[in-house]
């Protein structure tokens, strides 16, 4: 069946200005991170595309790594983008990265030119795209000078590959540095992408602040702190989740058991404000990132996430008492 987006797309959804650019962003974005890759379905990657785009996402968060196996989530994307999207592509903010461990040998990984430039032309071959809206160096490179890896960035602009540029994962005075040799070079610095949740707050200690005097917008990713601040532990870790799986590092039984006090007491300002405690969580982060990143395996959490949007204000007590509790008292 051919098909047709929601006419209705763009009425719910709140779009932010980034950062001193002319673009506006949804404040949700789906990231096609471990949940688009060829060990999944296809038809049901495809229905969370196509059903957040009739939700108002028009951005898809994509790297050259995401899988598995590394670069099946784009090639995923790409014939979602072929069969269903291809009429909606000016309407699309399609972004990508690089900058980890991708093939073999010393020109696969990190941020040399080499690098950069040569896995944006695989990126880009693997959706079928002549040019991504927005290119990332997905994290800084200790043994590159940061003058290459921005020369880099600059050039794919230029040869019209990408529309704008960003970086992830950049320390406050990285992130001042990069923008300072993009802003000589001609290619401002759209965005940030860092990591930001209640219970990682790392960007508060100086780098929102660069952001903010440089006019830089942001986009964090793992708001829901890899879903420990949603209603899945509430009650226990059940068997088939993400902490339960011995194989992630991310999330594991400990992380959980540390944290389960502090997400119970949250819930119940969540469940108090009418919310879940995923549309809380990425509400309260809302508060501080220009848009959030969500991951989903199925429609239905895409759904629950975006009821974040319908009630977006903190009164002073609320977010006087999730600071309380985040502080563990």
């Amino acid at each position: 069946m051919t098909y047709v987006a929601n006419p209705a797309r763009y009425e719910r959804m709140p779009y932010r200005r980034c950062g001193k650019s002319g673009l506006k962003l949804p404040a949700v974005a789906l990231g096609l991170w471990h949940n688009f890759g060829d060990n999944k379905p296809y038809d049901n990657s495809r229905k969370m595309v196509l059903e957040s785009f009739d939700a108002g996402i028009t951005h898809f968060d994509l790297a050259n790594n995401y899988g598995p196996p590394p670069g099946s989530a784009e090639s995923t994307f790409g014939r979602v983008l072929a069969t269903d999207l291809k009429a909606y592509r000016d309407e699309l903010i399609i972004s990508t990265k690089a900058g980890w461990q991708m093939w073999d040998g010393p020109y696969g990984d990190f941020g040399s030119r080499k690098y950069l430039m040569a896995s944006l032309d695989q990126s880009l071959q693997r959706m079928g795209l002549d040019y991504v809206d927005i290119f990332y160096s997905h994290r800084p490179d200790p043994e590159t000078p940061i003058e290459e890896t921005m020369s880099a960035l600059d050039a794919i602009v230029r040869q019209g590959k990408a529309l704008y540029v960003g970086i992830s994962s950049y320390s406050a005075e990285q992130t001042r540095e990069a923008a300072r040799v993009l802003k000589e070079l001609g290619t401002p610095c759209l965005i940030h992408q860092p990591s930001y949740s209640m219970f990682d707050r790392w960007i508060e200690d100086g780098l929102t602040d660069v952001l903010n005097e440089e006019g830089i917008g942001s986009i964090a990713f793992c708001p829901l702190a890899q879903g420990l601040l949603t209603s899945r532990y509430l009650n226990g870790v059940p068997a088939d989740s993400r902490a339960a799986d011995s194989g992630n590092p991310f999330l594991t039984v400990d992380k959980v058991d540390l944290r389960l006090a502090q997400v119970k007491k949250l819930n119940e300002i969540a469940v108090a404000r009418g919310q879940t405690l995923a549309q809380m969580s990425l509400a309260w982060a809302l508060r501080t990132v220009t848009t959030v990143i969500i991951g989903a395996s199925r429609v239905e959490q895409i759904h629950e996430n975006l009821g974040a949007i319908d009630n977006l204000a903190f009164s002073a007590d609320e977010l006087a008492r999730i600071e309380s509790i985040l502080a563990g008292q």
